[in-house]
C-alpha cells in the first residue's frame, strides 16, 4: 500500500474511532471553565440507538491539573432518584407492592407516623416518590451512625409528619430513602444487591455504585465550590463527613448516593428513552415506564423551577421554560446537588447528560451551566 493511501486509511480509522462531538457544547463548556464556573466537564448527547455526542473539557483536578476524561466518576446525588423510581416499579411489576400502598403495609414503623397534633398518619408508597408525603428529614448529625435504611426508618416514623400528606409539594430525601426501604422488605435483598443484581450489571453499569473501590476514586472528579472572588476552591462531598468516599460504613442514600460516570447512566436513561427495553433485554413494562415518567403530582405546585411536575422519583417538564426551554413538554430527568443533569426528551428521542462537580450553584437546577449545555445541544 502506498504511503499516501495508508496515511489515509489511518486517518479515517483514528476519526471513527473518536466520539462524535457538538461543537457548541463543547464552546459552552470551554466558555463556562473559562469563566471559573466549573472545572470540568463530562457531555454526552444519544439517542435510542447511539451516542451523538461525547467530550471531557478542563480539568478533574485543579491542583494536579489532571485532564477531565470521558470515562471520569461523578457523585450523581439526586440522579440516584430516578433509580430508586424505577426499582420501585419493577417490584409493581412482579406484584410485591402498589405504589398507591401505605408505607406501614411494609414498615411496621409507619402504624405509628403522627401529624404535629398527635393524630395518625398514613402515607402512601406515590406520596414518598413524589415530595408529597410530608414527612420529616433526618439531619446528618441525627443519622451520622446509620448504616442501614432498616436503621434509618424508626427515626423518620419518629417525627411528625410536616403537612397533611398530599396536600403540597416539599421536596424530601426521607421520602425516597423509605420508598427504598420498602423495595428492600418485599425483595428481601439490599438495595446495593437489587440494584447491581437487576438494573447495573445486566445493562453494563460497572461504574454505578454507593460505594466506590479504591481503582474507582482515583477516577472521581474532585469537587470545588466558586469563592467571592471568582475562584475555585476544593469542596467536600455534603454526605460524607469526614469518612473516605470507599468506606461503606454508611447507608445506601437511595436519594442520593450513586457514583456514576456519563457512559453508565446513558444505558440506563437509554434504557428508560427505549420504553425499559435496551439489547434486547425488557427491565420495565412501557405501561411502567409511561406511569413512573409522567405527572403523578397532580395539580401541586412543584420546583426547583417553574414549569414542572413530579413523576415517581422523575421531575418532569410540563410548560418548558427557562433552564427547560430547549426540551419538548412531557421531557423528565433529574438533577444533582453539585449540578449533574439528565434530560430524556421522548418527543426529540434524545438524552442529555451533563456531568459537572460545583457544590455552591446559587440554583443547581436552574444554573448557567445547564442552560448553556442544553441550549447548545438542542
Amino acid at each position: 500500500m502506498k504511503p499516501a493511501l495508508l496515511l489515509s486509511c489511518l486517518t479515517a480509522a483514528t476519526l471513527a474511532a473518536e466520539p462524535p462531538t457538538i461543537p457548541a457544547v463543547e464552546t459552552a463548556m470551554k466558555e463556562a471553565i473559562g469563566a471559573k464556573e466549573i472545572a470540568g466537564s463530562v457531555t454526552l448527547v444519544a439517542n435510542k440507538e447511539k451516542t451523538l455526542h461525547l467530550a471531557a473539557n478542563g480539568l478533574a483536578d485543579i491542583g494536579d491539573t489532571t485532564p477531565m476524561k470521558e470515562d471520569a466518576m461523578f457523585w450523581i446525588a439526586s440522579m440516584t432518584k430516578p433509580v430508586t423510581g424505577t426499582v420501585v416499579m419493577m417490584m409493581q411489576e412482579a406484584g410485591k407492592l402498589s405504589v398507591d400502598d401505605p408505607v406501614s403495609k411494609f414498615i411496621p414503623e409507619f402504624k405509628g407516623l403522627k401529624d404535629a397534633a398527635g393524630h395518625p398518619v398514613e402515607v402512601t408508597i406515590k406520596q414518598c416518590l413524589t415530595h408529597s408525603a410530608g414527612l420529616s428529614e433526618v439531619s446528618a448529625e441525627e443519622s451520622g451512625d446509620v448504616k442501614t435504611l432498616a436503621e434509618l426508618m424508626p427515626m423518620i416514623a419518629a417525627k411528625p409528619v410536616q403537612f397533611a400528606p398530599g396536600s403540597k409539594w416539599q421536596y424530601c430525601q426521607t421520602g425516597i430513602n423509605t420508598a427504598a426501604r420498602v423495595v428492600e422488605v418485599v425483595s428481601g435483598e439490599s438495595l446495593p444487591d437489587f440494584l447491581d443484581k437487576h438494573l447495573f450489571q445486566p445493562l453494563g453499569m460497572t461504574d454505578t455504585t454507593f460505594y466506590p473501590t479504591p481503582d474507582q476514586v482515583k477516577r472521581i472528579a474532585t469537587s470545588y465550590a466558586r469563592t467571592g472572588t471568582g475562584d475555585l476552591e476544593k469542596a467536600g462531598l455534603l454526605f460524607l463527613g469526614n469518612k473516605p468516599i470507599s468506606s461503606r460504613d454508611r447507608y445506601p442514600r437511595a436519594n442520593g448516593g450513586l457514583f456514576s460516570t456519563a457512559g453508565d447512566y446513558v444505558k440506563f436513561a437509554r434504557m428508560i428513552l427505549n420504553g425499559g427495553e435496551l439489547d434486547g433485554r425488557r427491565y420495565l413494562k412501557e405501561a411502567s415506564v409511561k406511569q413512573m415518567t409522567g405527572v403523578q403530582s397532580g395539580d401541586l405546585v412543584t420546583g426547583f423551577t417553574p414549569g414542572n411536575g413530579w413523576g415517581l422519583g422523575w421531575c418532569v417538564v410540563r410548560e418548558p421554560q427557562g433552564v427547560s426551554a430547549a426540551l419538548s413538554p412531557g421531557s423528565f430527568g433529574h438533577g444533582g446537588a453539585y449540578g449533574t443533569q439528565v434530560w430524556i426528551d421522548p418527543v426529540k428521542e434524545r438524552i442529555y447528560l451533563l456531568m459537572v462537580q460545583r457544590s455552591n450553584f446559587p440554583n443547581s437546577d436552574a444554573s448557567d451551566v445547564r442552560k448553556a449545555f442544553q441550549e447548545a445541544a438542542r
